[in-house]
Parts: structure tokens; C-alpha cells; sequence
């Protein structure tokens, strides 16, 4: 293992092993724990360091190499200090002891996404050290509360301190593993530069209370809650298929008659059905319909009375152009004829966002890819899920998702990791990584 290799290495252990588990409450997380560590391996070097606790032990960290032109762009590499529960039982090794083990760290977090903090840190901290000036000021921003909103990270860094985080461009999560259709001479890399929008809709119905021991024919909210949830896994909207779609089927290396039938929304779903790779498919979808995956169901007071209640929480993950509007249509014509004894109240947790393709940070991504993987391909992907882009964009800041990873793990192992069991990610990936940065932050930036 190289000395860079190390230092990507002990880091990610580090982080991991501080176990800063988001749990959705404003006391969780403390991200303050990995904002320490981070601080303490990249400061000096003429770095200046911003520290921001909105809340106790919710920690922020914003570093900076300040450029000599100040009409130069800028960048930011941003990741996030925060991970998502465990249950330890399900795992083959301690999810917090970031072990290495044959080439490979394990560990909550190890692709979600302290991969992508502890190299970007490396990759900045080794560019202060070799005495790097950008022409535009290159940052380093670790936030908290990522997977639960934002409300003690970017989110309240956008609204409270937005000249501290303003930045041209910004690369984040998530991208980077290898497209498994494309040809082997021509490895494809995705790159995230637009999401789908995030909102939480709770849908409750009402009935009639009584003694469980007369069921018969009585007006039970449970019961029209259950046929609601089944109606609502079960159905899926039309297909849309353009915007970044499009360019996304067209990298992906399939025959041209696949690809014109995964662009058009009136063949797309029977194809999808075709495609090998599980995990593929559940993306194809994804990204081509709004998507309504019902996940808590509460109902009644007690085991022997009937419900009068029943309230179903949903995830609705709409595509770019889709508003509050659409959802409530679209929900309600899932619930059929429960439409009309259903409340529907939709929060939107972050709506579609996008950035445009052809900027000078796509080529310096394009170009660095291509040299350090022979013949290799960079996509625009829409991803599936929410990352911290969302609030960057509202300052005009074009955003993307992207890293780099070798073909020790498969499209499919990656994707099921993220929140998933088994979390691991190998070495090779995390100096590939940790060397695009500094190439992407020379190439844009020198």
C-alpha cells in the first residue's frame, strides 16, 4: 500500500469507527466527532478552516485554498460527515470497526459516503502540501445531517451562511461505478448532474370505532388502509423519457433497438422487464416514472377495538418539472375509488433539481476519467435519490455527483450497499478516487 493509499485508508477507518448515526433526531449524528477528525488532518498548509454548530455536536466544516484571481471560477469537493442506522446482527463484521480486510474497509459508511470525504480531503489536503495556488479558491466542505434533510448541514448553511459555502461548481455523491452494459473497451462511468425531488406524503382514512368482536360489516380504517397500500406498491404512473434520460440510454452500450425502446414511454416498461441486472432495472424505473414506495402503516388504539384511524407514510420520488399538484393526481389515481375517503398531505423534502452538461467541470471530469481508464466514458445519470446538490442549486451552483471505482465490485453489490448490509468499499477505489479530485481540481482550477 502506498503512503496516499494510507492516509485515504486510516482516515475512512477513523470516520467510520466515530460512528456519527443519523437517526433522524436533531440530538443524533454527532457529526462533531468526524469534523474534528477531518480538521485535524488537513489543517495548516495556509488552509483557512470555518467551523458551524447550528446544533450541539451537529458540526460543519468549510475549508478553503484561496485563489489569486477572483474572477476565476471556483470549486468545492462537499461530502457529508453523517451515516444511516445499522442493524448490527445482519452484518459479517463489526458495522463500526472500520476493519481492512483483504483490500477492502469495511463499515457503515464506507460507500454512503465516507469514502468520498475521507479522499476528498486527502486530495485537498495533498494539494495544499504541494504548494497547489488555484486561480479560482478551491473548498472542502464536510457537513452534517445529510441523510435525515439537511437541517443542521446544507440546508441551513444555504439559508444562514451562504457566502461561506458560495461556490461555481461543486462535486459530491454519487456516481462512478461501472455501467455493466457497456462494452469492456469502453468502461462507462455515470455522472449525476440532476435528482429526482423527495416528499414524504402521509395519506389517512377514517372509519367508525366498535368492539372487535362484531366485525362483520363494520366500517374498519385499517382494512381500507391495507387495500390503499397495495394499490399504491402496485401502481406506476406513465413513463417520461426525456431530459437527461435520453443521453443516459444512449452511454449505456445496448443495441440501438433496446435503446429507442427504453427512450420511448410507451415501450420503456416491457423493456425494462428485459434487462438481466436487478439492480439495473429498479434504476431504468427509477428514473423513468414517479415512484410511490409506501413504508409505515399506523392504525387503532387498542387490539380489541376497530380502528377509526389508519394513516399511511409514503415515498414519492418525482422526476424534474413534477410539482405538489401532480403528486396529490397522481396518488389519488393509485388510490382509485378510495380517492374519496382519503386525506392526502404532502411535505416536499427537496424538489427535482438539475445541473446543465456541458460546462467546463464536465470536461475536466470527462478528461481526467478518460486518462487515468484507458478508453473510458462519462454519462449524465438523473439519480433516484436526494443528495445535498438540491440546496447548492438554489445558489446557482452547478452540481455533480460523480467518483471513481474499480471493477472489484459489481454495479449491482454497490448499489444494494448503500443503506444496505456488508457496507465495503476496496482500496483501489479509494486512490483512483482520491487522485481524480486532485486531477479535476488542477485541470479546472490551475
Amino acid at each position: 500500500m502506498t503512503e496516499s493509499e494510507a492516509d485515504v485508508v486510516d482516515l475512512l477507518q477513523g470516520l467510520i469507527r466515530n460512528a456519527c448515526v443519523n437517526d433522524g433526531a436533531i440530538t443524533s449524528g454527532g457529526e462533531a466527532r468526524n469534523i474534528d477528525l477531518l480538521e485535524s488532518v488537513i489543517a495548516g498548509d495556509g488552509i483557512d478552516i470555518e467551523r458551524f454548530e447550528p446544533f450541539p455536536g451537529r458540526a460543519n466544516l468549510v475549508a478553503r485554498l484561496s485563489g489569486s484571481d477572483p474572477k476565476a471560477p471556483s470549486l468545492a469537493l462537499m461530502a457529508h460527515a453523517d451515516v444511516v442506522p445499522v442493524s448490527e446482527d445482519r452484518w459479517r463484521r463489526d458495522p463500526f470497526g472500520g476493519e481492512l480486510i483483504d483490500g477492502e474497509v469495511w463499515g457503515r459508511g464506507a460507500v454512503d459516503m465516507l469514502n468520498l470525504t475521507s479522499s476528498m480531503a486527502i486530495a485537498f489536503k495533498r494539494l495544499a502540501r504541494q504548494g497547489f495556488r488555484p486561480r479560482g479558491d478551491l473548498l472542502y466542505i464536510a457537513v452534517a445531517d445529510e441523510e435525515t434533510g439537511g437541517e443542521a448541514g446544507a440546508k441551513w448553511l444555504v439559508e444562514h451562511e451562504p457566502d461561506a459555502i458560495r461556490t461555481d461548481y461543486l462535486l459530491t455523491e454519487f456516481g462512478g461505478m461501472r455501467v455493466p452494459t457497456a462494452p469492456p473497451d469502453r468502461p462507462t462511468f455515470p455522472v449525476a448532474v440532476a435528482e429526482k425531488g423527495a416528499n414524504w406524503v402521509k395519506i389517512r382514512f377514517r372509519g367508525t370505532p366498535g368492539h372487535a368482536s362484531l366485525p362483520l360489516g363494520t366500517d374498519n380504517a385499517l382494512v381500507k388502509a391495507s387495500t390503499a397500500v397495495q394499490r399504491l406498491a402496485e401502481f406506476s404512473p406513465r413513463a417520461r423519457t426525456g431530459g437527461v434520460w435520453g443521453s443516459f440510454v444512449d452511454g449505456l452500450g445496448l443495441p440501438d433497438d433496446v435503446a429507442a425502446a427504453l427512450k420511448d414511454p410507451d415501450a420503456v416498461e416491457q423493456m425494462t422487464t428485459l434487462i438481466p441486472d436487478p439492480a439495473l432495472q429498479r434504476l431504468l424505473n427509477a428514473c423513468t416514472h414517479t415512484t410511490i414506495a409506501p413504508t409505515m402503516l399506523h392504525a387503532g388504539v387498542k387490539t380489541n377495538v376497530i380502528p377509526d384511524f389508519a394513516e399511511i407514510e409514503a415515498d414519492v420520488r418525482v422526476l424534474p418539472g413534477e410539482g405538489p399538484e401532480d403528486i396529490d393526481r397522481i396518488v389519488r389515481e393509485a388510490l382509485g375509488d378510495l380517492a374519496g375517503d382519503a386525506e392526502v398531505e404532502i411535505t416536499i423534502s427537496g424538489r427535482a433539481t438539475s445541473s446543465p452538461e456541458q460546462t467546463p467541470l464536465w470536461e475536466s471530469l470527462r478528461a481526467a476519467t478518460a486518462r487515468m481508464v484507458p478508453g473510458a466514458r462519462t454519462i449524465p445519470m438523473l439519480l433516484a435519490g436526494a443528495t445535498d446538490s438540491r440546496f447548492f442549486r438554489t445558489l446557482d451552483t452547478v452540481c455533480y455527483g460523480f467518483g471513481l471505482y474499480s471493477n472489484r465490485l459489481s454495479f449491482a453489490e454497490f448499489g444494494a450497499m448503500f443503506h444496505g448490509d456488508d457496507e465495503r468499499i476496496d482500496v483501489e477505489s479509494l486512490a483512483m478516487t482520491t487522485d481524480l479530485w486532485e486531477a479535476v481540481a488542477t485541470d479546472l482550477l490551475g
